[in-house]
């Protein structure tokens, strides 16, 4: 069988192409896919053609150095099997489960310092959401919740979804998760959040009021809620954010607009709110935990977090990858049932 990867082609389009599985070179090894991720935000963005052509896909990720112009290769979350190895690299990485930053295909070629052996317990299905887990953490480690703060979390899709499930192991004093679509929402409920709203029902019932609320030993609480996160990919949740938090509340961005712009109330109360909006993304760490944070400390925690969490359900479609076209017009057009799409590839 030949190698198969998947390539945009366009707004809208994407075309799965065939070539002859490469051999690697003395020191490479030949990866053979089993299971692979769909990035749902950024890889949506991408599909529509909203996506900056002249940014690059991904600096830090070798597999991803090129532009988001098309025709292009994408994804960062791929599981399979050591199938092949170049003369200088021990038969030991022969058949060895890997997780690699790779985009959508069969077969590829990487160094084994750039791979990351699977646990044995540890599914392959359940490996892919990896970078999703080390995002969630990124986002928790920017946010910085305070034991008793009120946080919400706008948007429940994957990377929502798990921030959420990160958020419910802290103390917080109330823990709100918004979405549009009522089966994330229940997703959310169950991995911890206290309480999953409506966008409608949060900017009514999270709105802070004017002036300071009274707590039951008759002392002074800010209203509000204390840390929102905006995930959902929408601009529009990043006024509704705002909007819920109070003064000098902290929100942090972590959603990717692509080349769609947001339109910010920001000449009400936010004028005298002192506010703090915080753009957050995986690829570094905040310059004020580097002292003791590196991106290996970090995902070595997301290993870890990843066996705690149940990501099972989280998984709505499991696609062969030759079905590309039918899983992205699914992804564009149907939030109600997508959450987590997988394509796999078929045996060995």
């Amino acid at each position: 069988m030949p190698a198969r990867s998947l390539y945009f082609v366009g707004p809208r389009a994407v075309s799965v192409r065939e070539r002859p599985v490469p051999d690697p070179d003395g020191d490479e090894v030949l990866v053979e896919t089993s299971v692979s991720a769909v990035s749902p935000g950024t890889e949506r963005l991408i599909y529509r053609g909203e996506a900056p052509r002249d940014l690059s896909a991904d600096p830090s990720i070798p597999a991803l150095a090129g532009t988001l112009d098309y025709p292009l290769q994408y994804g960062y979350a791929a599981v399979g099997t050591v199938a092949a190895v170049g003369d200088d690299v021990g038969d030991e990485w022969l058949d060895r489960r890997v997780f690699a930053f790779n985009p959508h295909e069969s077969h590829f070629l990487a160094d084994p310092a750039d791979l990351h052996v699977v646990p044995d317990d540890c599914s392959s299905e359940t490996a892919t959401l990896l970078p999703n887990v080390e995002t969630a953490l990124n986002f928790v480690m920017d946010g910085r919740p305070v034991v008793g703060e009120r946080v919400a979390v706008f948007g429940q899709g994957v990377v929502g979804l798990l921030t959420t499930a990160l958020l419910a192991r802290f103390p917080l004093e109330r823990l709100v998760t918004v979405d549009t679509v009522s089966r994330r929402r229940d997703l959310s409920r169950s991995l911890g959040a206290d309480e999953s709203l409506t966008p409608a029902d949060a900017r009514a019932e999270l709105n802070p009021v004017s002036g300071r609320a009274q707590s039951a030993d008759d002392t002074d609480v800010p209203t509000g809620i204390d840390l929102s996160y905006e995930l959902s990919g929408n601009p529009d949740a990043l006024d509704a954010a705002i909007g819920v938090t109070g003064y000098d509340g902290r929100v942090v961005i972590g959603s990717w607009y692509g080349e769609k712009r947001s339109d910010l109330a920001l000449g009400g109360r936010f004028h005298r709110s002192r506010i703090d909006l915080q753009s957050s993304q995986v690829s570094t760490i905040d310059p004020t935990l580097r002292g003791r944070w590196t991106p290996e400390r970090r995902f070595a925690r997301a290993w870890d977090w990843l066996a705690r969490v149940d990501t099972d359900p989280l998984v709505t479609h499991r696609v062969p990858l030759e079905q590309a076209p039918d899983a992205y017009h699914r992804l564009d057009t149907d939030r109600e049932e997508t959450v987590q799409i997988l394509f796999t590839y078929g045996e060995r």
